[in-house]
């Protein structure tokens, strides 16, 4: 079982607070989330001075990076789910349209997610059909995807991984122990080219199961415009 301690350091006038979790790794490592907040992946036998101490050491560059970040955060009102409100898939953006009908359903018309329903000034049924309906297109969309990205790395005698799809509040995938890609949800917002990043990011991870320098060349080798697509993803879906 993992170990979580949240910690606060100061740096000038200003203070850091972030989360540590202890882990079987080898090496310590820090992120900074698009909603602004520090995790930090440490060996189990790292003390907590040595874990503030490198986060002192990273101080400049956690701050430049939530600053960053801090401009696209919030992006977009919280959702109501009501006639003419926008929402994205697949990188573009469609107007709810919401109708009265006795069969539920969503499709996509036109510039619209027409979506019909028995409760039609229902904001909680229409978030809950739109959910369903985000979720079903993303299962066929991200095993599509992952059958693409896969392709690259057939000839390196890989397995190709199972897909799971979770509401990931962190982070936009993740790959498993066993072989598994988690992938976020909200992805399905995003456009192909964006998806095939993350995907290609886990899969990566077969090769490298951490963030190396050895993992990013060779993600690099794959995708040399990552950094660009995770930039432009980041700004789209925060």
């Amino acid at each position: 079982m993992n170990l979580t301690i949240v910690r606060t350091i100061s740096y000038g006038t200003q203070r850091i607070s972030f989360t540590v979790i202890y882990s079987d790794r080898k090496t310590l490592e820090i992120a900074v989330h698009p909603n602004q907040s520090v995790i930090v992946k440490a060996p189990r036998n790292a003390s907590l001075e040595i874990v503030d101490q490198k986060v002192k050491t990273r101080a400049h560059w956690i701050l430049k990076q939530q600053h960053y970040f801090s401009q696209f955060y919030p992006r977009t009102p919280s959702r109501q789910y009501i006639g003419g409100e926008t929402h994205l898939y697949l990188g573009k953006q469609y107007r709810l349209k919401i109708q009265a009908d006795s069969q539920l359903s969503v499709k996509l018309k036109g510039q619209f997610l027409t979506i019909t329903t028995t409760e039609p000034n229902n904001p909680d049924m229409t978030r809950k059909l739109l959910e369903k309906w985000y979720l079903e297109r993303a299962k066929f969309k991200f095993e599509e995807r992952l059958d693409s990205c896969f392709t690259t790395f057939k000839s390196l005698n890989y397995h190709r991984p199972t897909l799971q799809i979770r509401n990931l509040s962190k982070r936009w995938g993740s790959l498993t122990k066993k072989g598994t890609i988690i992938l976020n949800r909200d992805l399905i917002r995003a456009s192909s080219r964006y998806i095939d990043y993350v995907i290609t990011h886990e899969l990566c991870h077969l090769k490298y199961p951490n963030h190396s320098a050895n993992f990013y060349r060779f993600l690099s080798s794959i995708m040399p415009d990552w950094e660009i697509r995770k930039s432009k993803l980041e700004q789209m879906l925060v």
